[in-house]
């Protein structure tokens, strides 16, 4: 074998090796990625049901249900919405202290095929003035909220389906 022929091999096998780990990186980076989704993202194209994902938005008035899970842990069932769209979620643990019904909400888990949203893990904002950045683009898309007319109106107010609409000569600010 020639010392060309030598270098070649060597340069393929580095090339390949190369190759080879540049491509177990990607495949182990795309498989841990979790994207940020609100409700309407949902209800315009579901993910796969093995994709984990961020849902967030928040947690609708009156919808928060607390029962004990069959292994004895405690549980809740809520629904997350961003004013257009609504998606049940269910969570086995102890919810966060601030975790609040009409307040902002982002939980990681899974979409089942039966539309319930299966969390794994439930963050809720951590003061009074906190809003996660998605939820506040989800409710400048949905109408609810117009950052050129001032802070963001009440949660309470986002909790409903059709954005409030003010009377004729009234701005938002």
């Amino acid at each position: 074998m020639t010392r060309k022929r030598r270098r070649l091999y060597l340069l393929l096998l580095c090339a390949i090796g190369l190759g080879s780990a540049t491509a177990l990186t990607l495949s182990a980076f795309q498989d841990n990625l979790v994207f940020f989704r609100s409700p309407s993202d949902i209800a315009r194209e579901a993910p796969g049901p093995d994709r984990a994902f961020r849902l967030g938005g928040l947690v609708e008035s009156g919808s928060l249900e607390r029962e004990t899970a069959p292994d004895g842990r405690p549980a809740a069932r809520f629904r997350v919405t961003d004013g257009a769209s609504t998606v049940p979620v269910t969570y086995a643990g102890v919810l966060p202290d601030l975790f609040r019904e009409g307040q902002g909400v982002v939980t990681l888990g899974k979409l089942g095929p039966d539309g319930l949203f299966r969390a794994s893990e439930v963050l809720a904002r951590h003061d009074e003035s906190y809003m996660p950045p998605e939820v506040a683009d989800a409710l400048k898309r949905s109408g609810h909220w117009n950052p050129d007319q001032g802070a963001p109106p009440p949660a309470a107010s986002w909790n409903t389906l059709e954005p409030e609409r003010l009377p004729p000569g009234r701005s938002g600010g």
